[in-house]
């Protein structure tokens, strides 16, 4: 018997059910959700890519990932953190994207603030990954859409006011916390998926920043 929260794929293979058996949700599963990542540019990435998210399904957003790199120089934050008003409205313009300016804003302010950020720390992973939380530190409901709906943890949650402290935006949260898993700062495959224990054996051998 299948447990709570997972189903088989057409290979075999019992994963987390919110990839809803849709091809790009499930390689996306496999390939990327939870697995620890130390690169300022994709930690950077994802956190801007979440804030998009808000208010959207995340398959939406993973759908329109390239568009969102071509637009926002690969989120190297040093080139964004140099944006102006001609690429505000080049991107409010990009129909490719999410076009909505307080988030394309918000991601122009937080490359700002993530440059201050690896200044202070030396890295934003440093940074980040000084808020992974207790092991036992877990939502209780683990679906990825209702999970951007809902839970936050404690971690989360001072991770969010730290953030705002520093002159973050979109950072709720709930929004910090999606980015926590995705990340790898937490492992929230559920028991039963294929990919739990192949992620937690790369958390365990993983060397913090």
């Amino acid at each position: 018997m299948q447990k709570p929260g997972i189903i088989e794929g057409a290979d075999g293979r019992c994963r987390c059910s919110w990839h809803q058996g849709l091809a790009d949700y499930e390689r996306y599963h496999d390939a990327e959700w939870g697995l620890p990542v130390v690169d300022d540019i994709r930690l950077f990435e994802k956190i801007c890519l979440e804030g998009f998210q808000s208010g959207l399904s995340w398959l939406t957003i993973l759908r329109k990932r390239d568009n969102f790199r071509a637009a926002f120089a690969g989120f190297d934050f040093n080139k964004v953190a140099l944006f102006d008003e001609a690429d505000i409205e080049r991107c409010v313009a990009d129909a490719g994207i999410i076009r909505h300016r307080g988030k394309i804003v918000s991601t122009i302010n937080n490359a700002r603030r993530a440059v201050e950020l690896r200044d202070e720390f030396g890295s934003l992973a440093k940074f980040f990954w000084s808020y992974e939380p207790d092991t036992s530190e877990r939502p209780a409901v683990m679906d990825l859409d209702t999970l951007r709906a809902n839970p936050t943890t404690p971690t989360s949650v001072r991770l969010s006011k730290d953030l705002k402290k520093r002159g973050w935006t979109f950072v709720g949260p709930t929004t910090v916390y999606a980015f926590m898993q995705a990340m790898g700062l937490v492992n929230d495959h559920l028991d039963g998926c294929y990919r739990q224990p192949e992620v937690q054996a790369l958390k365990d051998a993983f060397v913090r920043p």
